[in-house]
């Protein structure tokens, strides 16, 4: 399949931007995802459209989705990947990986808070992962570790220095989203950069799968917390590195991407980590971050709309705007209700009157802030408060890279989709800046 017909065939699709940092993954996403494209595959079109939200069913007719399974198939019955998750405002971008006789494809669907299918797109296989040039390779060796114990247990890595020790090390805390120990998101594997990018400037990285991705229906078919989803298993890392001879257990740093960083300062504190590296955070409380960011993408009206369309989109944001207002008044008693906002009531709760700055400031340890001016998930004024807000921290500082996304990935104009479908690498001034703050 050309890149030019694929070009044709996604035009037609209606999918958020990658990565934002806001709910974790409806417990229904993939389920969903996953029946659609197994109506698909077995030619049962008008039962997959059953599946489309408003938006779709006036973007992708019938008579088209036809001619493109009739396509599909003549290609062969495909070998079907595990599905790949990611947050995308109040949808959730669930990618399923076929693999046909003749080539390689992922099939990418959006799935809305309501449960339907708000995007179905086609897209060439991404590209395989190369070692970045800042990666010298004889520098470090790598080994496989368990963090956290039973019933949780995670495979990770540690990619360790060469030489005794002891070293400095950073724990690596994901964004939200069933993510792999690279962090992976297409072709770009941001954890692996940095993992051995420190590593080859003599500091180990710890990286874990995260345990929604290995525990999905144990962690998500319950109520649970940020404890639960991500704060105790870097503190389990942190731990397992304080096990480790060649470890200096007086020097090891936190590091968190988007949710990561959000809920470092808790991470540090649980765990007597020795500093806090955020990246690409917000400050501000999650569900003000949704309204932001739901309003930008729902809000802005599309040449294309039609008027049920516009309508749809309208009646999506008024729905998250008040699952929002909800969220601010919840209390434990309230636990009891169904997710609001793709999250457990409980999750809320836990987060209610959170403030990352105060807490960070009580830990008294050095912390580095880093942000991208192109990232479209978090905003400049998160930066800004992060900045502000630990001014006079002893040890803080913060900085903010012109042209770098989400990922710490340099590029031009705005930051899409298309940017994690090459092979990419995080900057290197960005392992530089980590590097040398670790080593003050």
């Amino acid at each position: 399949m050309s890149k030019v017909m694929l070009a044709r065939l996604v035009s037609a699709a209606c999918l958020f931007s990658v990565g934002l940092l806001t709910a974790q993954q409806a417990p229904d996403a993939t389920a969903t995802a996953r029946k659609a494209l197994d109506l698909f595959l077995n030619g049962k079109y008008s039962e997959m459209e059953d599946l489309f939200a408003p938006n779709l069913k006036e973007q992708m007719k019938l008579d088209a989705l036809a001619k493109l399974g009739a396509q599909v198939k003549s290609w062969g019955t495909p070998e079907i990947g595990e599905p790949a998750v990611r947050a995308a405002g109040t949808t959730h971008i669930v990618v399923l990986p076929l693999k046909f006789p003749s080539q390689n494809i992922n099939v990418q669907m959006g799935v809305n808070h309501s449960g339907e299918l708000s995007g179905f797109i086609m897209l060439p296989a991404t590209a395989t992962w190369q070692h970045p040039s800042y990666s010298k390779t004889g520098a470090f060796q790598e080994r496989t570790v368990t963090v956290g114990d039973d019933p949780y247990k995670l495979p990770g890595t540690l990619t360790l220095p060469s030489g005794k020790g002891p070293f400095p090390a950073v724990v690596l805390v994901h964004d939200t989203g069933l993510n792999d120990r690279d962090e992976s998101v297409g072709a770009v594997k941001m954890f692996r950069d940095l993992a051995e990018g420190l590593a080859s400037r003599g500091i180990a990285v710890p990286r874990y799968e995260k345990r929604s991705r290995v525990y999905r229906s144990r962690v998500t078919d319950k109520p649970y917390t940020a404890n639960e989803d991500t704060i105790d298993d870097a503190v389990s890392a942190v731990e397992l590195l304080r096990q480790q001879p060649e470890i200096n257990g007086k020097r090891v740093f936190v590091l968190g991407h988007g949710l990561g960083g959000y809920l470092a300062p808790r991470i540090a504190t649980a765990a007597k980590a020795n500093g806090i590296i955020i990246l690409a955070s917000t400050e501000r409380p999650l569900e003000d971050v949704i309204v932001e960011q739901a309003t930008q993408m729902l809000g802005t009206p599309s040449p294309n709309d039609t008027p049920a369309a516009a309508a749809a989109r309208t009646s999506e944001l008024n729905g998250i705007k008040a699952a929002a207002a909800k969220v601010k008044t919840l209390e434990v008693a309230d636990e009891d209700q169904p997710n609001m906002l793709g999250l457990p009531v409980a999750y809320w709760v836990d987060l209610k009157g959170y403030d990352p700055i105060a807490v960070a400031k009580k830990l008294s340890v050095p912390v580095l802030i880093l942000a991208g001016d192109r990232d479209p998930q978090v905003s400049a004024q998160d930066f800004n408060l992060w900045k502000a807000g630990l001014a006079s921290q002893k040890g803080a500082s913060a900085k903010s890279y012109p042209g770098l996304n989400h990922s710490f990935v340099a590029g031009e104009g705005k930051s899409t989709d298309a940017e994690y479908r090459k092979p990419s690498h995080a900057a290197p001034e960005v392992i530089e800046d980590i590097a040398n703050f670790v080593g003050q």
